[in-house]
């Protein structure tokens, strides 16, 4: 078995954890990733085996624009300081996987700065999609190319080109032999060349023992990413827009729906990347409506197959949400780690509780996934012989589980419970949830770890404002829907994918979606988020 079947994943953004500038000066290094040995002491302490940090490599700005490859962002620190640190998480037990950004780079990448420079006659005019010199852009370079997100700032790369895809393949090398590293979380995945995934693949299975790719995809279905010749896992967008919503609207057959879907399409749930928040979306603690509720999503975080990652501070029931301009600097902030571990935390104390029970009961990484009891508030199932069930009703509740006979302790609340007559009667309190295991077979010499939910603050009573905002927000969705309809009217979608316009590729995913079940209004609004060509047409072929 891989490491990687049985991770528990800790997610840093270290431009901003560190404090970093927002903009790069090119100037001197400044150490700040050395601030990072104190929190790998800390994801030790939580139970974590596996470390995803990125992006870490130089670029003018957030990361993404990369300016080069095989240099640490000197406003990180050095390549030593890398080194190093990597060094420092193996010792503490923890693997190391990094952001790689292959589909694009920064303008200050030296095959850009060569275009810019010498337009028609550098030799990297090939390694850019589509460069026009009879066009120009809003940085008057006297030429234009394919950017990714319609953000120029984001040059994207040709990786159809064996010179890009080489380059590419030597810096994995490098990092391998320099950094020491285990394994790459694929930035766009979702919109990389398909052939240039398989050479990677085929570069992992050399390079080092269980080298893990990991993919970002947004949309569309895994299987086709997800496969022995491309990558070994994808982030679970849609398990995670579905553990927040499910708790919100009291719906557990949304999140229970999701995991079926995946598994009637022959997808092993187990090998996806599961989140409730990251560097991209808002913090999981900022979208529960009742903060209650923290409990029984994070119970289902480490306990539904998949492989579970923490963002860098949720740990600690910290807010963060995306600002009306779209910034994304509230959820990458700058953390001090004393002062978060300073005083009780109630939101920690379940992360802790719940990566014990991960790290020792190994059936919750790789059991086998059994349906037991589903109702909109209460849901139960088996994983291997652990019962796990929550409740996201604000009362009390009351769930009785199919299961063998016999007595089980409950690793969360230490209580102890007996099925008979092949059924267990189990108390859930509100916004609660138990991991239960057999008592003859380890629970005896499992010590129970008791957390407090009690300061799991619930929101404050609905007011007259709030109320009309959600009228208002439902009076939108209705004319959402209704525009759509007409959309879907005076589009035409007999032509073949490659020539729709995004509107067109938007369309036809809804009526895929449509074909496959309901259409509800977030999958709406999640196909008309999603503005990026290159996305859509990957997601509107992912349907079988």
């Amino acid at each position: 078995m891989a490491w990687y079947d049985e991770a528990f994943f800790y997610h840093i953004y270290p431009l901003g954890l560190c404090g970093a500038p927002r903009t790069n000066s090119f100037g001197g290094e400044e150490h700040r990733l050395r601030d990072l040995w104190r929190w790998v002491d800390h994801l030790q302490a939580l139970g974590v085996t596996a470390l995803y940090i990125g992006p870490l490599f130089e670029s003018g700005s957030h990361g993404y624009d990369t300016a080069n490859y095989r240099r640490l962002d000197r406003r990180l620190g050095s390549n030593e300081d890398l080194k190093a640190f990597v060094r420092y998480c193996h010792d503490s037990g923890i693997r190391v996987v990094l952001d790689a950004v292959f589909n694009h780079s920064g303008r200050d990448f030296f095959a850009f700065r060569d275009l810019k420079e010498k337009q028609e006659q550098s030799p990297y005019r090939d390694w850019y999609c589509n460069v026009n010199f009879w066009n120009n852009n809003e940085y008057n370079d006297g030429f234009s190319y394919d950017n990714w997100g319609g953000y120029n700032l984001l040059a994207k790369f040709n990786l159809r080109n064996p010179e890009v895809v080489n380059y590419h393949l030597e810096t994995v090398r490098f990092w391998v032999t320099e950094f020491d590293i285990d394994g790459l979380r694929l930035d766009a995945a979702d919109v990389l060349d398909f052939d240039f995934m398989r050479a990677l693949r085929s570069l992992a299975n050399t390079v080092k023992p269980e080298f893990w790719l990991m993919g970002e995809v947004i949309h569309g279905e895994y299987q086709r990413w997800v496969n022995p010749q491309m990558l070994h896992a994808v982030t679970d967008y849609a398990l995670h827009k579905a553990l927040y919503s499910g708790h919100n609207d009291h719906n557990y057959f949304e999140i229970a729906h999701t995991l079926n879907r995946f598994m009637q399409n022959g997808i092993d749930c187990r090998t996806l990347y599961s989140f409730v928040d990251n560097h991209d979306v808002e913090r999981i603690h900022t979208k529960l409506s009742d903060k209650r509720q923290w409990l029984p999503v994070h119970v289902l975080l480490f306990c539904l197959p998949g492989i579970p990652s923490v963002y860098y501070g949720s740990e600690f029931g910290i807010e963060g949400r995306k600002t009306r301009g779209g910034s994304d600097d509230e959820i990458r902030p700058s953390l001090n780690l004393s002062e978060l571990l300073s005083g009780e935390n109630p939101c920690l104390n379940v992360i802790r509780a719940l990566g014990q029970i991960y790290r020792e009961e190994k059936a919750l990484a790789r059991g086998d996934y059994q349906q037991l009891v589903l109702t909109t508030k209460q849901y139960a199932f088996r994983r291997g012989d652990v019962l796990v069930a929550v409740n996201n009703d604000g009362c009390d509740g009351e769930i009785s589980v199919p299961c063998p006979d016999g007595s089980y302790r409950g690793a969360l609340h230490g209580m102890t419970v007996r099925a008979e007559n092949g059924r267990l009667s189990l108390h859930l309190g509100p916004c609660d949830g138990e991991i239960l295991i057999p008592e003859n077979r380890s629970a005896a010499q499992f010590e129970p770890i008791r957390v407090r939910v009690a300061e799991l603050r619930p929101k404050p009573e609905t007011g007259a404002e709030t109320a009309s905002e959600m009228t208002a927000g439902r009076e939108a969705e209705t004319e959402m829907a209704s525009a759509q309809t007409q959309t879907e009217k005076l589009l035409d979608l007999s032509k073949p994918y490659e020539q729709m316009s995004v509107e067109e590729l938007q369309t036809s995913i809804l009526q895929k979606l449509a074909h496959n079940g309901p259409v509800t209004d977030q999958m709406r609004r999640d196909v008309a988020a999603n503005i990026w060509r290159d996305s859509l047409l990957n997601w509107v072929k992912s349907f079988r």
